[in-house]
């Protein structure tokens, strides 16, 4: 697959809704071609501790005054376009968009949505990699990856590894 676009979502909470940020990378003939990243007012908005400072170190200061998930949709959807989106464990990816836009009453477009997750699982032997999370993956397949949990690296990461694997 040369044409597609890594996606991935971090939250505020455990509601899938509750998206605080979202990155995007275009790929084309194979190569990162552009980018996309927007913090994102959560619905609901407040944070649980845990992810605030453990996980992706977004708190309500950085989102309180950034547009909400409908709001940010329109620019994100003409950047994807008409290609199909990527996630590493895209069930997660998918579930909390797919929820966010119930929550808005949006209609969302049915997307073909792929998993590099998976597809490490089956194509990658497990005696190889001690997991297959993106920092693990993106070591064994020598790719440089710093920033894990920033939703635009991690879409970078996935992008890097769709490349190679899909």
């Amino acid at each position: 697959m040369d044409n597609f676009v890594a996606i991935d979502v971090e939250t505020a909470n455990y509601q899938p809704t509750s998206i605080c940020a979202i990155g995007a990378v275009k790929v084309i003939n194979g190569c990162i071609s552009d980018s996309f990243y927007q913090l994102i007012k959560p619905e609901p908005n407040w944070y649980v501790r845990h992810f605030t400072e453990n996980i992706h170190g977004i708190g309500r200061g950085d989102t309180d005054d950034k547009p909400c998930f409908c709001d940010i949709w329109d620019e994100l959807e003409q950047f994807i376009g008409d290609l199909p989106l990527v996630a590493h464990n895209k069930a997660f990816d998918e579930r909390c968009i797919r929820a966010t836009f119930k929550a808005y009453g949006m209609d969302y477009p049915e997307y073909p949505f792929f998993c590099t997750l998976a597809k490490a699982r089956t194509s990658i032997p497990r005696s190889l990699v001690s997991s297959y999370s993106l920092p693990y993956l993106c070591e064994f397949m020598g790719i440089p990856f710093n920033n894990h949990h920033n939703a635009l690296a991690d879409a970078e990461a996935c992008a890097k590894i769709a490349i190679t694997i899909l």
